[in-house]
């Protein structure tokens, strides 16, 4: 049983921060530049981290980032900036610091460490 609690205590201390309750998003205010990479913000219990995309007719579009509840998850709601009123989608994910890039497809570090925990648990079984 000791080297099932070493694999228990390995795989709470290698998992990234956003499987263990507390969660990190990337904020940043609406601007019109793409390039919105944000300052790392707590997010509430119930949170997700998003990235919002808006777009209005013959401009180019605006992005921001944050946490946000998870009904606001996918909706489109019209905001307003520099003057123009855009259509926003929200899209949300669910890991640590997953909104960081230009897309929020979940944080590359967790899948890595998902396969580390993986074969680190299934090693025993195969020697």
């Amino acid at each position: 049983m000791v080297f099932g609690w070493l694999q228990l205590l390995l795989l709470v201390t290698v998992l990234p921060q956003g499987t263990t309750g507390i969660k990190d998003c990337f904020f940043c205010e609406l601007t019109d530049s793409m390039r919105c990479p944000g300052t790392p913000m707590h997010c509430g219990d119930e949170e997700d981290c998003f990235t919002g995309r808006g777009v209005a007719q013959g401009v180019g579009p605006v992005i921001n980032k944050g946490c946000v509840r998870a009904p606001s998850c996918g909706r489109e709601e019209p905001v307003s900036y520099m003057g123009l009123t855009y259509i926003l989608t929200t899209t949300c994910c669910s890991g640590h610091l997953c909104n960081h890039g230009p897309s929020p497809t979940g944080h590359p570090t967790v899948t890595a460490t998902a396969s580390l925990v993986l074969g680190l648990l299934l090693l025993p079984h195969l020697l």
